[in-house]
């Protein structure tokens, strides 16, 4: 795909500067690895001196360590992100070579590099917010915020997010009120599990529609129901009719969780007050979405996504979708229309149910979603595959990346001809599954398939101020 079509998904105003473009891959590339150096050098000195500096504000600290590029132009996190994506490609190119496969590209990369694809919203964009729960920079341990530092060195410090650019203005007045109220509550944090406590983190959900879903998570340690319940009752009425009603609350869950996280199977989440479900729309569909369900935390950068991946797929009336990892649904949905039909797998149950009903309220017909783990559902399907249409598969996995079972029934699959890998960390274990989905064939690990090429990669900007961005990886064969 032309790097113009790419970018005429944008309005114009967003679209990257012609500055910007002559820099990056078929610009002057000395010029990048110059500029994109220097910038990292003096961001990197500058983290290091606000986070070491006893007058540095605890404000500062936490920016610097989850939004590490906030004080860059965006134009200059743009850069410095191309780099970080420059160099995945390269080490994946070098790691191919290792395994005796040629396929170096000018810059040593292993497939062209297109400019990164600016976010429509760079400020305020995140859906979704989690607030821990810890001892302030004050000493007090009921404080809502994020997280500085780390358990191993136990140096951790629960701070504010006021000033955390990525968060909208509501996900901060609902942790606030939060905070508020569990000040108010005669019941302790739960800040190690062995040590008691109750009252944990707090997820934030929001969609353009003006929806607000507020999920808190509660130990229960040696309570009874009924002390639960009273529990639950003055949360409620909080967010109802105290000082949190200013929220403005859609739907209020509550779950009771002994774990660092709970599926709904394994601690349901219980609807305190409000809506079982938000509602977004997304290039035109609407979409239900759970407690629990994956969906993009940009939902302007996901149209933008989503549309060049209905680029990227070459998806014609005869093709078949195949959407793992499928959350919601958004992928295979936002491109239905046009394809013969879409077959989705998802291990969140609650997800699946959403998946469906996105299908059937948008009044879309060629959808089935498969409810389970990839590497359970997926080998069964293409174990016994026949059906002689064009089959492309779109994964987009945590970041863990895809199960070997998965890597596996895929390559060994000789319908796939063409394969959109969409990671937020191409450095973590997708590289793994990139070098398993491109190595030459191993009987030993029964990899028999032909294997896939790296032929162009393209990054999103989903995460304004941080130093991430979602990469897609087109493979072919």
């Amino acid at each position: 795909m032309a790097l113009s079509c790419t970018l005429k998904l944008l309005p114009r105003h967003l679209r990257p500067s012609s500055a910007l473009l002559s820099s990056l891959p078929g610009g002057d590339h000395s010029l990048v690895k110059e500029k994109t150096t220097a910038v990292k050098q003096r961001e990197k000195k500058k983290a290091r001196e606000d986070i070491s500096l006893p007058g540095s504000s605890w404000e500062e600290r936490l920016a610097n360590a989850v939004t590490p590029l906030w004080r860059l132009p965006y134009q200059e996190q743009l850069q410095v992100k191309h780099e970080s994506q420059r160099k995945v490609l390269q080490t994946l190119a070098s790691r191919l070579e290792e395994l005796g496969v040629d396929g170096q590209k000018p810059g040593g990369l292993c497939c062209p590099l297109q400019p990164v694809v600016p976010s429509p919203v760079i400020n305020g964009y995140r859906n979704k917010s989690t607030f821990s729960v810890n001892q302030g920079p004050d000493g007090n341990p009921k404080t809502v915020g994020l997280y500085v530092g780390t358990g191993r060195e136990r140096n951790i410090v629960c701070v504010r997010a006021n000033h955390v650019e990525n968060i909208p203005s509501k996900h901060k007045q609902v942790a606030q009120c939060y905070e508020e109220f569990i000040r108010r509550s005669p019941l302790d944090p739960c800040l190690l599990f062995h040590e008691g406590g109750h009252w944990r983190e707090l997820v934030v959900r929001t969609t353009s529609r003006g929806h607000t879903m507020a999920i808190v998570t509660f130990h229960p340690q040696e309570l009874g129901q009924e002390a639960l319940a009273a529990q639950k009752a003055l949360l409620k009425e909080f967010f109802t009719c105290g000082a949190g009603t200013a929220c403005d609350l859609t739907s209020l869950y509550f779950q009771e969780s002994t774990m660092t996280r709970c599926s709904h199977e394994q601690s349901p989440f219980q609807l305190l007050h409000g809506e079982p479900h938000i509602f977004e729309e997304l290039l035109g569909l609407k979409f239900r979405i759970s407690p629990d369900a994956f969906f993009q935390v940009n939902t302007g950068g996901a149209e933008v996504l989503y549309q060049a991946v209905g680029e990227l797929s070459q998806a014609g009336g005869d093709t078949i979708l195949l959407d793992i990892c499928c959350g919601t649904g958004t992928i295979g949905l936002s491109l239905a229309r046009q394809v013969a039909k879409v077959i989705g797998v998802e291990v969140v149950e609650k997800a699946i149910e959403d998946a469906r009903w996105n299908a059937a309220f948008n009044g879309i017909s060629n959808c089935e979603f498969h409810r389970g783990k990839a590497e359970t559902v997926l080998p069964q399907l293409l174990s016994s595959w026949g059906d002689a249409r064009p089959l492309v598969a779109v994964v987009n996995p945590s970041r863990a990346g895809l199960h070997y079972r998965v890597v596996r029934a895929i390559r060994n699959c000789k319908s796939i001809r063409r394969l959109l890998y969409i990671s937020c960390k191409p450095e973590g274990e997708a590289m793994r599954n990139f070098l398993e989905l491109c190595c030459p064939p191993d009987p030993g690990k029964k990899l028999a398939g032909e294997p896939f090429a790296p032929t162009l990669a393209i990054p999103f900007d989903m995460f304004p101020h941080t130093g991430h961005c979602e990469l897609v990886l087109l493979l072919t064969r």
